[in-house]
């Protein structure tokens, strides 16, 4: 393949005062061959008429308003009127790095279909960046650098949502941008995953992350905990778990008890372990929770962990180790 075009899928609101930058990022990479689709979802500052101005001086832009409300339908607005062979994202407050788009294509390239190419990111702030997500980019770059993202995916979204590019093939097999399901970037991992496609490492940081108080992410109910929990237990119903092994829930704490009332609800049988001893023998939702020794007297369980303190999951982890259990297969951290 000969010089493939890139279509760059850019959903935006109201963030005038970092399309430029986001934008001429876009412009100064040192791949050429690419195509701006850039959706107005509704913007009521100057956004719509910036992106113009841009078209106007570069026919690779091409603007078109939100055909329903909010980022999914925007991508999918985005997605439709895209001609490119391979596909990625770009949010409208971040900046590329000049490489970005060259790396990408050319491990692509070297590494054919059924592959998805990503790569570091670093954030940045105009007042910092909080220690939570310092911890999160380097946690996330580790697994980049190894191509091992999948390892930990029902921790949190593996792959950033404006650092991924695929054969648009493989993006179609994997369900594009169809789901109606948020967070959207999370419920696309997760459909890579499904969908076999593997990761190419990146040892390089290609995108650069704003953050800042109003960024969607921050602010929008769809980014709720909630919902990551709703889309991990949704995909470790379908993917991971097996029937006909007993399902164990670790932790009582707000995500063990959301996961075991779900579990309740749809009459999926279920061992709620703890070693709180003021919780042992309790009854919640109706159901006993017993001490977490009780794993060993069942038959290849197959565990879901909903404690955070990383202490407490290493020493859960070096109990499992113990029993010859393996992550991704007998057990899974879903924090």
């Amino acid at each position: 393949m000969q010089n493939p075009k890139v279509s760059i899928v850019i959903p935006f609101k109201d963030t005038a005062h970092f399309l430029p930058e986001c934008l001429d990022s876009i412009r100064a990479q040192t791949y050429p061959h690419w195509e701006i689709l850039a959706v107005n979802d509704h913007s009521s500052d100057d956004s719509l008429e910036l992106l113009n101005s841009y078209g106007q001086k570069d026919s690779r832009v091409k603007v078109f308003n939100n055909s329903g409300k909010g980022i999914i339908p925007a991508l999918q607005t985005a997605y439709a009127q895209s001609t490119g062979d391979f596909v990625t994202r770009m949010d409208s407050d971040d900046i590329m790095k000049p490489h970005r788009l060259e790396v990408m294509v050319q491990s692509l390239l070297e590494s054919g279909k059924g592959y998805v190419a990503v790569g570091q990111v670093r954030y940045f702030s105009e007042r910092g960046i909080s220690n939570g997500y310092e911890r999160y980019e380097a946690w996330l770059n580790q697994l980049t650098s190894t191509g091992s993202n999948y390892s930990e995916i029902y921790k949190e979204c593996v792959i950033p949502s404006p650092c991924w590019m695929t054969y648009r093939e493989d993006f179609e097999t994997s369900g594009a941008f169809r789901p109606l399901r948020y967070p959207e970037d999370y419920d696309l991992t997760f459909r890579f995953y499904e969908n076999d496609l593997k990761i190419i490492p990146c040892h390089e940081v290609l995108h650069l992350w704003r953050d800042y108080d109003t960024r969607t992410s921050r602010t929008h109910e769809h980014y709720a905990q909630n919902y990551f929990l709703d889309i991990k237990l949704h995909y470790f119903l379908k993917l991971d778990y097996q029937s006909n092994r007993p399902l164990v829930i670790w932790g009582a704490g707000f995500k063990g008890k959301t996961i075991a009332k779900t579990l309740l609800e749809r009459h999926i049988d279920f061992t709620w372990l703890c070693d709180n001893p003021k919780k042992i023998g309790k009854k919640i939702y109706g159901k006993v929770l017993v001490h977490f020794k009780m794993l060993k007297a069942l038959e290849q369980p197959q565990s879901i962990v909903t404690v955070a303190n990383e202490e407490a999951q290493r020493e859960i982890t070096a109990y499992f180790s113990n029993m010859g259990l393996n992550p991704m297969e007998d057990y899974y951290f879903f924090c």
